[in-house]
């Protein structure tokens, strides 16, 4: 039987498709591209987004390339392809840089609707504490009054006398969902950046019931940046080595392939309880190393410089005040 050309045109498309290679699920994230977003500040000016050039270099503005676009990374993620597709032409443009040197950072998502973090979600800091491992994550929450820029202070409270460092890696949910399986789970999943869980022990561990909120929760103590780093820009979010240093001096030391519950299936988890929309926040724990099970404990004081930082994802440097 011989074919049209049409038809032999149809046909060789559809072999095509078959033949197409399918994507590794670790790099299928909602971007599409491989990107490093920020948010910022020029001048005291109002807050815009951004596209890094590379870590620390330049950052295109995303409103000035195109004026359509919004001006928070919470609005970008929700106009899902659409103001992704905006940020990559923008970032292939090479216009509208303005350089580091003349803007601020700012947290890459202010206002969250949800903050969501994961309690004793690393195996080695389960063993530091001779704790079991959890059969099923442990969720608690901060509410957004608590993130700070990735370079801003962190304020000590009158309130309490044992505030301590927690460096962990955290991701940004960038589309709505609920009830989602794990294996479509990555696809939820704008990108990847770098918190910092600073905890009050004596009221997360002695006060208000043993209650782990208000010890998490005061004004500063999430400090987050210094980019939101697409899913595609990691070749494995659960192989990277992070850290935490006070004062230049190394305190915490690990690697996220220590995690417990990785990114898939800590949002199949938390989806289960709770819608899960775009700018979502989650922090997905700490490995050892933190002041409180130290001997004798060790806790921040004001002038204390904290710098947290995780391997391709970027570095967070803030001073208690």
């Amino acid at each position: 039987m011989r074919l049209c050309p049409r038809a032999f045109s149809i046909l060789r498309n559809l072999v095509a498709v078959v033949k197409k290679p399918t994507l590794n699920p670790l790099r299928r994230g909602v971007s599409g591209v491989a990107m490093r977003l920020v948010q910022f500040q020029q001048n005291g000016g109002g807050v815009r987004v951004g596209v890094e050039h590379s870590e620390g270099q330049g950052v295109v503005d995303l409103k000035a390339f195109d004026p359509s676009m919004p001006s928070t990374m919470r609005e970008l993620l929700e106009l899902g392809d659409k103001g992704l597709e905006c940020a990559r032409r923008a970032l292939s443009s090479g216009q509208c840089v303005l350089q580091r040197s003349d803007i601020q950072l700012l947290a890459p998502i202010l206002a969250p609707e949800k903050v969501v973090c994961v309690g004793m979600n690393y195996r080695d800091h389960c063993l530091e504490q001779n704790v079991p491992i959890p059969e099923e994550p442990i969720i608690f929450s901060k509410f957004p009054n608590a993130l700070t820029g990735p370079y801003d202070n962190i304020v000590m409270p009158a309130e309490s006398q044992e505030v301590d460092w927690e460096v962990e890696m955290a991701f940004v949910i960038g589309r709505r969902g609920k009830h989602i399986k794990e294996e479509e789970a990555l696809s939820y999943v704008a990108g990847f950046t770098v918190a910092n869980d600073v905890s009050a022990r004596d009221w997360q561990m002695k006060r208000n019931g043993k209650q782990w909120l208000l010890g998490k929760t005061f004004d500063s103590f999430c400090p987050l940046g210094p980019a939101l780093v697409t899913t595609d820009s990691l070749k494995d979010p659960h192989n990277l080595a992070l850290r935490c240093l006070v004062n230049g001096e190394e305190v915490q030391s690990s690697n996220t392939n220590q995690m417990i519950f990785r990114t898939a299936a800590l949002v199949a988890w938390i989806s289960q309880f709770f819608t899960l929309s775009p700018g979502d926040v989650v922090l997905t724990g700490t490995p050892p190393g933190v002041g409180l099970f130290r001997n004798p404990p060790i806790f921040l004081k004001k002038g204390d410089v904290v710098e947290c930082h995780i391997e391709q994802i970027g570095s967070i440097i803030n001073k208690v005040v």
